[in-house]
């Protein structure tokens, strides 16, 4: 057998490893295709196949086995891996997993595959890509984009992979090459990479966990694992850890982390910055950590005001700027580079997106705040909303966003095929708000029922806020899918409004 320990560059002998791939999706998909480049000899485990997948797995000489892994199938086991790459779908308690655990066997990510082979395409000077981590409960996706961006906007070949939907292995074997890949990283991709501890693992230029709140409990088995695993973001971080000083729970994150002699700890929040972070003062962005006069003097970035004429200035938008620009600073982008990015820069669809206005009253779709800390910052954006909430709960509890944030709202619509503990918090917490549910177990029906419901109730210069704190499955297929129906409901609910009266007001 090959041994594992060698196996950390594209040139290294891969041939003859036998490697279990756990998971057909993108990322399933992604690893198997390279693997089986490289040589390895590989078997795909999965309940379900895509169709084109499967088409292909033969073409590029993997095998296939599908079917029920409620127990570990005799196919794997008489495989007898030497690795098992795992999609990041595989909860910890999987039986899969646990046996690959117990047997002793090597349990990867596809990002820990990718990080071994980072060196298939390299720089002029011979050296990989660097790598910057982003980690969060929210804002992943947008701070990712912004940094990929103010990097290009700086010079360099930049490209944002990961959880954002573009598979880390693919970015690794593009032939044109990169010189920095900016990987969104979901906890679960944290928890496998978590398990690799040894001189070759991955060691990023920068790293930042963008805020701390409860989700995905059910996967991880409990807050303090969920909490572990978004730590290992800022493990072996040469350069920059950027946390966030109004989140003590990512500064305590990178005071525990065991980081690489000389690199940096750099703050942001909205507030005034101190030396070493970044932050903003009267209005104006500005960065006070990679200038050498950082202890009198401060560089402008942008400004709240340009940030909302491009519909950017939300609390939690403007932290995630910062952020991105921290991360683009310590590659050497200048903050004329990064203000060149913030105006060509939009919001992806589905967060804090305006899809409709009538009679004074503007509709709002957040589809993407799927947990709690999500809808709070939505909330604190729209004060007095007609909150749309509900759906899939992830094991998490309603009950404190309720209590901090739902008292203020106009209304609450409450969706969703399980709705009793939210129904339940808003008695204990805010039982003066209207509340409605919509029970169409129908996913057509839903929306036009909402926005019927929330049109009712709406009054000239209120907002309509989608913002579920909650997943999409239970009724849709995806939180894009939940956003484009509600956006679709608005739309058909305006036109055939449009020349009606008027909206009353209070």
């Amino acid at each position: 057998m090959t041994s594992l320990a060698s196996l950390t560059s594209w040139h290294a002998d891969w041939k003859g490893l036998r490697v279990v791939v756990l998971g057909l999706s993108v990322t399933g998909f992604s690893a198997a295709d390279t693997l089986s480049e490289l040589g390895a000899d590989v078997l795909v485990v999965t309940e379900r196949a895509d169709a084109e997948y499967s088409r292909l797995l033969p073409v590029l000489g993997v095998r296939l086995h599908e079917g029920p892994l409620d127990t570990v199938p005799h196919e794997l086991t008489a495989f007898a891996p030497d690795v098992v790459v795992a999609s990041p779908g595989f909860a910890p308690h999987h039986p899969v997993i646990r046996w690959t655990q117990e047997q002793g066997i090597a349990l990867w990510g596809d990002v820990e595959l990718a990080w071994r082979v980072r060196d298939k395409v390299v720089r002029p000077d011979g050296r990989p890509a660097d790598w910057v981590l982003i980690t969060g409960t929210n804002g992943k996706t947008t701070t990712t984009r912004l940094t990929a961006e103010m990097l290009v906007a700086a010079g360099l070949r930049a490209a944002p992979v990961g959880n954002i939907g573009t598979p880390v292995l693919d970015a690794v074997r593009d032939p044109n090459g990169f010189d920095v890949l900016v990987v969104e990283l979901s906890s679960h991709q944290l928890w496998y990479l978590n398990l690799q501890t040894g001189d070759d693992a991955l060691s990023p230029h920068a790293a930042v966990c963008l805020n701390l709140a409860d989700d995905h409990l059910e996967w991880h088995g409990g807050a303090d694992a969920y909490r572990d695993a978004k730590a290992g973001v800022y493990a072996r971080t040469r350069v920059a850890c950027v946390y966030n000083k109004a989140d003590d729970a990512t500064r305590e994150m990178v005071e525990d982390a065991e980081v690489v002699e000389g690199a940096r700890a750099v703050g942001f929040d909205l507030g005034v910055p101190g030396p070493s972070d970044v932050g903003v003062v009267n209005g104006i962005l500005v960065d006070r950590a990679f200038l050498e006069e950082r202890a009198t003097s401060a560089l402008e970035l942008t400004t709240v005001a340009d940030l909302a004429a491009r519909g950017l200035a939300a609390p939690h938008v403007v932290s995630n700027i910062l952020a991105a620009s921290a991360l683009a600073r310590s590659l050497g982008a200048t903050p004329a580079q990064i203000h060149d990015a913030l105006e060509r820069f939009r919001l992806d669809p589905h967060r804090i997106q305006v899809v409709g206005a009538h009679a004074g009253v503007t509709w709002v779709d957040d589809s993407k705040a799927t947990n709690p800390h999500a809808a709070a910052s939505s909330l604190a954006a729209y004060p007095g909303s007609v909150w749309i909430v509900g759906g899939l709960l992830k094991g998490v509890d309603l009950g404190e966003l309720v209590r901090a944030r739902g008292g203020a709202v106009r209304a609450a619509i409450v969706i969703g095929t399980v709705r009793d503990d939210i129904v339940a918090a808003f008695a204990r917490h805010a039982p003066a708000v209207p509340l409605f549910e919509v029970d169409h177990a129908e996913t057509e029906d839903v929306m036009a029922q909402v926005v019927e419901l929330a049109a009712a109730v709406a009054r000239d210069g209120d907002t309509v806020l989608l913002a579920p704190a909650a997943a999409s499955f239970d009724q849709f297929s995806s939180y894009s899918d939940r956003g484009e129906r509600f956006a679709d409901a608005v739309r058909t609910w305006i036109s055939r409004h449009d020349d009606g009266p008027s909206r009353p007001q209070d």
